[in-house]
């Protein structure tokens, strides 16, 4: 897997930052993993934006165009990673801010399935169910269990 940007951690491993790099200039990004509980399962949503200075806050919705999605996306599977290390049993839930991003999490998946079936088990949403991921469904969430 290529390297992705370097990120700083905060907060007990539940936030991390870092900057894209492109034409757009350089532009900080957050991920940001939040606690739930839903019928006895407790996992952790992640969330990835932009840092909205003025409003102090990731924006999941900002749309940057900075030419550098792939290692972005590598980025966030190298935090999904480091989390997992401090919270091994942990689920980790991620559904994108729109359909469009929820695809691009899916062909991030599926482009690297065989890196990432190594480390974690991978599950996608569909049909109000989970299951086993398939790269040939377009499922609405995705989650994942380190092994």
């Amino acid at each position: 897997m290529d390297k992705g940007y370097n990120y700083k951690i905060s907060d007990g491993y539940l936030n991390y930052e870092f900057y894209s790099e492109g034409p757009k200039g350089r532009i900080k990004k957050g991920v940001r993993f939040t606690p739930y509980n839903t019928g006895g399962l407790t996992y952790y949503n992640l969330t990835l934006g932009d840092w909205n200075e003025e409003r102090k806050q990731l924006d999941d919705k900002a749309i940057s165009n900075n030419q550098d999605r792939e290692k972005i996306l590598i980025t966030v599977a190298s935090l999904v990673l480091e989390f997992t290390t401090h919270f091994p049993d942990t689920y980790v839930y991620a559904q994108g801010s729109t359909p469009a991003r929820t695809r691009l999490y899916q062909m991030g998946i599926s482009s690297h399935r065989e890196q990432i079936e190594t480390l974690f088990y991978v599950y996608g949403y569909i049909d109000e169910k989970w299951q086993a991921f398939k790269p040939s469904i377009n499922y609405d969430a995705f989650m994942v269990l380190k092994k």
